[in-house]
């Protein structure tokens, strides 16, 4: 080692350094492009607003513009995490567009294409998600207000170079998505991957909860679970544990310090997951069994033509929008049937503690998509 000292084991390891989203530095790049595009001038720094309200600026790394375009690039800081994405530059290029034709995305080099169905964004798009487009727009809407101009309508390109052999380690060729990189982010910061770290803050939320005397506590997947679970429950924030795919560490943890309900929320793929059996979520640790979902689908009241779908699915959530499209009723069914499957997987962890359980299922909007009713743990499994 150079440089520091090496840490005992009694102290604390040191706080993981956060990063940016490839979404946050896209929006970032396409400010700066839009200075470009405006004044003709390039500026050094790039302010955008992201989903929580925070506003950062980010260093540009290259800038250019011949007035009919501009281009501008951000180098992409991970922080600790083991992003395949740290240190890309995330490109924008700005022309303008017909009018009337609003904002439209392009695919540059290294940015991918859907070409499956299942996934945030519809075939045929870039692989541009939701979240960071509207970060795009607020960016854009940001520059017409400081400038006084109309942005109303323009072609953003989107480009990492180097993006479409970095994407070989993603899962995008297996999700369909051709041709580069997707452009990620709910919340524009990357919390950085640590197995260790969000066990040991789990825990610590647990350790709060039960202090705070509360008597309900929820863990949940993601952002978008906790709302909803927030919603239907009015839980307050230390009776909410942000479990992410570390399902099993909440309930191994919960089986020796028990709290006398615990929910967990989640969408329909990692539930699925869940109900598989497996206590990790991530997407490394293994991937949504078709086959299994597809009986599922046929015990909710699908057809044999509907299980077939099923099989061939592209992506858990394809499975519900299928069976949607197909018959409300069988989607209402299945993931009830998801939620029960899920339940079995973490009653069996929770064991005879005397916890009363029970699972959500969300779809991406955040509307449910199953459930299950509170239950003691023990109650159903095998003696």
């Amino acid at each position: 080692m150079s440089g520091g000292r090496e840490l005992s084991e009694d102290e604390p390891s040191p706080p993981l350094r956060r990063g940016w989203t490839t979404g946050s530095c896209a929006a970032a790049a396409v400010r700066a492009a839009c200075v470009a595009l405006l004044t003709g001038e390039c500026p050094a720094m790039a302010e955008i607003e992201l989903p929580g309200g925070a506003r950062p600026s980010f260093a540009v790394a290259i800038c250019e513009t011949d007035g009919a375009s501009a281009t501008a690039g951000v180098v992409k800081d991970a922080g600790d995490d083991p992003d395949v994405t740290h240190g890309a530059l995330v490109k924008a290029t700005l022309r303008r567009g017909a009018p009337g034709s609003g904002i439209v995305y392009l695919a540059g080099q290294g940015v991918g294409m859907v070409t499956k169905p299942g996934l945030a964004i519809p075939p045929g798009e870039p692989a541009i998600n939701p979240v960071p487009r509207r970060m795009i727009r607020l960016a854009i809407e940001d520059a017409a207000r400081r400038y006084g101009a109309n942005l109303d309508d323009l072609i953003v390109e989107i480009s990492i170079p180097g993006g479409e052999a970095l994407a070989k380690k993603t899962l995008n060729p297996r999700l369909g998505i051709v041709g580069g990189l997707s452009i990620l982010g709910t919340t524009g910061i990357v919390v950085p991957f640590s197995c260790a770290a969000w066990i040991h803050s789990i825990h610590r939320g647990i350790d709060v909860a039960r202090a705070s005397g509360r008597l309900h506590i929820a863990g949940t997947t993601g952002a978008a679970s906790e709302a909803a679970i927030r919603r239907m429950h009015a839980l307050p924030d230390e009776a909410l544990i942000e479990m992410g795919d570390f399902v099993g560490g909440m309930l191994k943890y919960l089986k020796q310090h028990p709290i006398p309900r615990v929910t967990i929320g989640g969408g329909f793929a990692k539930m699925t997951k869940l109900g598989q059996g497996l206590l990790d979520l991530h997407s490394k640790r293994g991937r949504v069994d078709n086959e299994w979902l597809a009986d599922l689908v046929r015990d909710a009241g699908g057809s044999p033509e509907l299980c077939g779908l099923a099989r061939e699915a592209n992506t858990a959530q394809h499975v519900l929008e299928i069976a949607r499209e197909a018959d409300l009723k069988i989607a209402e069914a299945l993931g009830d049937l998801i939620a029960e499957a899920a339940w079995t997987t973490a009653a069996r962890v929770l064991g005879q503690c005397g916890i009363a359980l029970d699972i959500a299922v969300f779809d991406r909007a955040g509307a449910l998509v199953g459930k299950t009713e509170a239950k003691p743990a023990h109650s159903g499994l095998p003696r």
